[in-house]
C-alpha cells in the first residue's frame, strides 16, 4: 500500500510514455506552458514601441510595471511547468509516502499560487489597455497586447484546474494512507492480534478435569457379571 498513494501506482513500475502523455495532468502542463510562452513573448518581442520619442516605451499606458509583471509571471510561469513536468514524470519512482504528499502539497501550493498571480496580470494588463491611448506604434503591438490579456486570462483557468487536480490527489493519497495505517501493522513481524472472547477475559482453566483421568466404575448398572 506505501507505493500506490497520491494517484500513482505502486513505486518502482514502469514509466508508459504514452499513457504520461494522455493523462489531463500532463496536458494542462502543457497547454500552461505554451500559454505562458505567448504571454511573455508576445510582451518583449511587440509591446514595447516607440511613440514621441526613439525610447522604446510599454504599450500599456507607457506603464513599464505593467510589462515587466507580465514577463515575471509569464517566465515564472514556463519554468515551473517544465519541473512540475518533470516531478509527474518520476513521481512513480517515489517509494515513500511522505515525498509523495510533498511533492503533491507543492504542486498544490504553486498552482493555486500562479493562479493568483495570473489573476493579477489579466486585470493590471487589461486596466492599462483600456487607458492606453491609440497612436501609430500603439495600433503596431495592439494584436500582442490582446494576445497577452488573453492568455492570461486562459492560464488563470488551466492553473485553477491544475490546483484542483492536486488536491484531488492529496485527498485521495490521505485517504489510502489512512487506511494503509489502520489496516497493516508498521512491524512486519508483529504476530495478528487474536480473536476476542465473548466476555473480553481469556480463562486459563480449558479444562474442568484432566482428559482421560476420571474414576470410572467398575460395575455398571444394568449389567450382571456372569457365573460359570
Amino acid at each position: 500500500m506505501e507505493g500506490a498513494s497520491f494517484g500513482a501506482g505502486r513505486a518502482g513500475g514502469a514509466i508508459d510514455p504514452v499513457d504520461f502523455l494522455k493523462q489531463p495532468q500532463t496536458i494542462l502542463r502543457v497547454t500552461t506552458w505554451i500559454f505562458s510562452i505567448v504571454v511573455f513573448g508576445s510582451i518583449v518581442n511587440e509591446c514595447y514601441v516607440n511613440k514621441d520619442s526613439p525610447d522604446l516605451l510599454c504599450i500599456f499606458n507607457e506603464n513599464e510595471s505593467a510589462c515587466s509583471y507580465g514577463i515575471a509571471v509569464g517566465v515564472i510561469a514556463f519554468f515551473g511547468c517544465i519541473f512540475f513536468f518533470v516531478v509527474d514524470l518520476y513521481f512513480q519512482q517515489i517509494s515513500s509516502v511522505k515525498d509523495r504528499k510533498r511533492a503533491v502539497l507543492l504542486d498544490l501550493g504553486f498552482s493555486g499560487f500562479l493562479s493568483f498571480l495570473w489573476f493579477v496580470a489579466f486585470c493590471f494588463l487589461a486596466n492599462q489597455w483600456q487607458r492606453t491611448a491609440m497612436s501609430p506604434g500603439v495600433s503596431q503591438g495592439a494584436d500582442a497586447a490582446r494576445a497577452a490579456i488573453t492568455f492570461s486570462f486562459f492560464s488563470i483557468i488551466v492553473w485553477v484546474a491544475l490546483a484542483v487536480k492536486a488536491l484531488q490527489r492529496y485527498r485521495l493519497g490521505t485517504d489510502m494512507s489512512l487506511f494503509a495505517t489502520d489496516q497493516f501493522t508498521a512491524d512486519p513481524n508483529a504476530a495478528y492480534p487474536g480473536y476476542p472472547t465473548g466476555s473480553g477475559i481469556e480463562s486459563t482453566e480449558t479444562y474442568q478435569s484432566p482428559p482421560f483421568t476420571e474414576t470410572l466404575d467398575a460395575n455398571p448398572k444394568g449389567y450382571q457379571v456372569p457365573a460359570y
